[in-house]
């Protein structure tokens, strides 16, 4: 008399057993993807839509969530001009895709993703280098236009190179690195000390 086998040990349940199981992941990856997609969207919760450039906009230590924030603060125009959704779009849109094209991530990193030779520039518009908020938009467009005679290597002897930045360029990118600082990045980065922080 010969045994049956239990059903676990059958091909034909592991088969299933792995269909089934792809599946599940697959259905999973689809929902994480759409909601992922939600949360990093601007316009929503964590990330402010393009308008976010025309508010004056700070880095705080938030004791409720016990973590970094960003904080939108009252009216303060890039470039003293406001800028409607769309035109704003546009702007953080050139520096965006000048900040790929000129592949600035092989030096620095931006939201914690890509080189660590030069310093991350997810706040950088809060950066404390730039002096003070009264001269941080003429120091910044002066820096990427010749960083070479507006060198900024804080100690590091590190300097950036002359990457031909225009000057639409370069208020493209500041326009871009002013809404990237409000992003809501879950206290990344850590401790960061603003221009605007009071010692």
């Amino acid at each position: 008399m010969t045994e049956t086998p239990p059903l676990w040990a059958s091909e034909s349940f592991w088969k299933k057993t792995a269909i089934w199981v792809t599946a599940g992941s697959f259905l999973i990856l689809v929902v994480l993807t759409f909601d992922s997609l939600s949360q990093t969207t601007a316009g929503s919760k964590r990330v402010p839509g393009y308008a976010v450039i025309n508010k004056k906009i700070d880095y705080r230590f938030d004791k409720s969530v016990n973590k970094f924030m960003p904080v939108i603060c009252e009216d303060e125009p890039l470039f003293g001009q406001a800028l409607s959704e769309e035109d704003a779009k546009g702007l953080v849109d050139l520096g965006k895709k000048t900040v790929q094209s000129k592949n600035c991530m092989n030096c620095h990193t931006l939201l914690g993703n890509g080189a660590y030779y030069a310093p991350d520039l997810t706040k950088a518009w809060l950066d404390q280098g730039w002096v003070s908020p009264e001269l941080r938009e003429d120091l910044m467009i002066k820096f990427l236009m010749d960083p070479e005679k507006n060198a900024r290597t804080f100690g590091s002897n590190r300097k950036m190179p002359n990457l031909k930045i225009t000057e639409p360029e370069a208020k493209g990118i500041v326009a871009f690195l002013k809404w990237m600082s409000s992003i809501d990045t879950n206290g990344f980065p850590y401790n960061f000390k603003t221009i605007e922080a009071e010692e």
